[in-house]
């Protein structure tokens, strides 16, 4: 590891190679690739009747659409010089896939919570998703534009800011860093503060007894998962002693006191369930263990990795295996992580990872936010994103690169402007493929 004088030379240098006024100009490429054609390419994986409702509900608006489409951004920002200065990336920080959840302590903390594209590259990449996705969310809520601008410009700024703060502490007061309900609050504007009070709430409430109420029923005195296709569907005999062999195979990949743990519940039984927006498609199943009795359930949710959006771009993963590469990813950005978090391979040499369906997880209601809470939510969102960089990357030279004047949180803001004009006209162009017939897509489900 270099010294700390030596990587804040490293981060200044990098300024000549990308000035950060750089990053706020953006024009799409004149050989920009189809942005149709890149999310046909990613689908050709997935299992085809669901492919449908992802065009669905990419279709509803510009915000879902770009939650939908991280490897069109991907392909963006790969057109674009970049820093050389390296973290592990989350690959989709978008606003929504930041959130509450429980750590192994059962205090909810705040932090990034989707690794299915983690994969280790230059630090801007997440912070121009996360900057995009902001003044998108905006300009949906019906915010002009000049305060989705400055709800960027909140999310760069507090990100930069907050880098600059752990570049000051040692190693391991950056590790144990974490966002607390408590260190939320205190940051809340008085308008926002009912707002991430009724979240937080919301969140104690998502337990696997809460799923349990919610995705199941009583039948001849045994709890049975209550389907509703095509979004919660029971398993044919093949894929049901499929899940069953990779439980039995996940196992293995948990430490020894968490085995232990897991050998405690019995399987009830499994289902497929179509989640996110992004994800839809992708193999998923939910997994329903019952414990000393039916009032102590676990819900483990096995989510298919495939090849991170990322990869077309940057050096291939460290880890051959996709779960893998997720867990480990996770692992490194998150300030605490799910017990049962865990990769297994399944039939056709597909790669899996396990977590909870649900530990007191929840995220933001993004639609209902007013200008106001918004940017307070961006900066929130920008002050975990730094955190998780820090523990991952060189956060000296990233500091010193961000420097102490607003020079990257304006550039960013530019950027997030740009690409939301982009981000709107991509929509359009959805929309009218799926008018067309060239899309199929299945709306409202």
């Amino acid at each position: 590891m270099t010294d700390p004088a030596e990587q804040a030379r490293r981060g200044r240098a990098a300024r000549k190679q990308v000035p950060r006024s750089a990053h706020g100009r953006w024009i799409p490429a004149a050989d920009r690739a189809d942005p149709l054609r890149i999310l046909e390419e990613q689908a050709r994986p997935r299992v085809p009747e669901l492919v449908p409702i992802r065009y669905g509900r990419m279709a509803v608006s510009p915000f879902p659409y770009l939650r939908g489409a991280p490897a069109v951004i991907a392909a963006d920002l790969a057109a674009l010089p970049h820093t050389g200065l390296t973290v592990q990336l989350c690959g989709d920080a978008h606003l929504l896939n930041f959130g509450a959840y429980a750590a192994p302590d059962r205090e909810l903390v705040f932090d990034l919570n989707d690794f299915d594209e983690t994969l280790p590259g230059p630090f801007e990449w997440d912070v121009k998703r996360l900057v995009a996705s902001v003044a998108v969310a905006s300009l949906d809520n019906g915010h002009s534009e000049g305060k989705a601008w400055r709800a960027a410009l909140s999310a760069a700024a507090s990100y930069r800011t907050t880098m600059r703060r752990l570049a000051g502490l040692g190693e391991l007061d950056v590790w144990y860093e974490r966002i607390g309900v408590e260190d939320i609050l205190p940051l809340v504007r008085t308008l926002g503060r009912a707002h991430f009070e009724a979240q937080i709430a919301k969140a104690r409430r998502r337990t696997s007894l809460h799923a349990l109420e919610k995705l199941t029923e009583t039948v001849e005195g045994r709890r049975r998962i209550v389907y509703d296709p095509p979004l919660l569907e029971a398993l044919d005999l093949p894929d049901a002693a499929a899940v069953r062999k990779i439980l039995s195979d996940y196992r293995s990949t948990l430490p020894e006191e968490r085995r232990v743990l897991l050998d405690r519940f019995r399987f009830v039984e499994a289902a497929r369930k179509v989640v996110g927006v992004g994800s839809v498609g992708t193999r998923c199943f939910i997994v329903l263990l019952i414990g000393r009795d039916d009032r102590d359930p676990l819900f483990l949710q096995i989510k298919e990795a495939q090849r991170s959006v990322l990869e077309p771009h940057l050096p291939a993963s460290a880890y051959k295996h996709q779960g893998q590469r997720v867990v480990a990813g996770q692992k490194l950005l998150q300030a605490a992580s799910d017990i049962f978090l865990g990769w297994v391979s399944g039939p056709a040499g597909r790669h899996f990872y396990w977590r909870q369906l649900r530990d007191m997880k929840g995220s933001a209601d993004v639609a209902d936010m007013s200008p106001v809470v918004l940017s307070d939510y961006a900066a929130l969102c920008g002050w975990a994103l730094a955190r998780a960089h820090a523990r991952s990357g060189e956060r000296i030279a990233i500091a010193a690169y961000l420097g102490g004047s607003d020079a990257f949180d304006r550039a960013m803001a530019d950027f997030a402007a740009a690409y939301a004009d982009r981000t709107v006209a991509d929509h359009a162009a959805l929309r009218a493929a799926i008018a067309s017939g060239d899309v199929t897509a299945v709306l409202d489900v």
